[in-house]
C-alpha cells in the first residue's frame, strides 16, 4: 500500500464507491499533483493500465476543462465520465486530488450517486490537510 492515502482512507473510498456502484466497480485510483495509488482492482482484470499516463491526461483535461467553462452558465464542474468499449472511467476531482473509478455499465443515477459520494469524502480529506 502507498503512503499517499493511508490504509483507512484507501478502505473508505472503496467502501463507497462500491456502495455506489456494487459489482459494477472495475478500478479505483487516488491521485494528486505528484502521485497515484491504485487503491482497488477488481479480480477479474489485469494490472495492465498505464495509470502514469492516465494520471497526467486527468491533470491536463481536468485543467483545461475548468479553464474553458468557467463563469459558463452550466454552472460548476462537477465530475467527467469517459465512455469506452469495455466500460466507463469516472473522475473526480478537487483543486489538488482527485479520483477516477473504472466501472461496468451502470446508469446515470449511479455515476451521480458514485460522483457524490465521492466528492464528499475528497472535501473531507482537503479540509483535514
Amino acid at each position: 500500500m502507498s503512503n499517499l492515502l493511508p490504509d483507512e482512507a484507501q478502505e473508505k473510498l472503496v467502501t463507497v464507491c462500491r456502495t455506489a456502484v456494487g459489482d459494477s466497480l472495475r478500478s479505483i485510483t487516488y491521485f494528486n499533483r505528484f502521485d497515484y495509488v491504485q487503491v482497488y482492482l477488481r479480480d477479474d482484470l489485469e494490472q495492465e493500465a498505464d495509470l502514469n499516463s492516465f494520471i497526467g491526461n486527468e491533470w491536463h483535461d481536468f485543467k483545461m476543462t475548468q479553464d474553458a467553462y468557467h463563469g459558463s452558465e452550466l454552472g460548476d464542474y462537477q465530475y467527467t465520465i469517459r465512455v469506452f468499449e469495455n466500460g466507463y472511467l469516472v473522475r473526480i476531482t478537487l483543486e489538488d486530488i482527485g479520483v477516477f473509478v473504472t466501472t461496468d455499465g451502470i446508469s446515470m443515477q449511479d455515476f451521480e450517486a458514485l460522483a457524490s459520494a465521492t466528492t464528499e469524502i475528497l472535501d473531507d480529506w482537503a479540509i483535514a490537510e
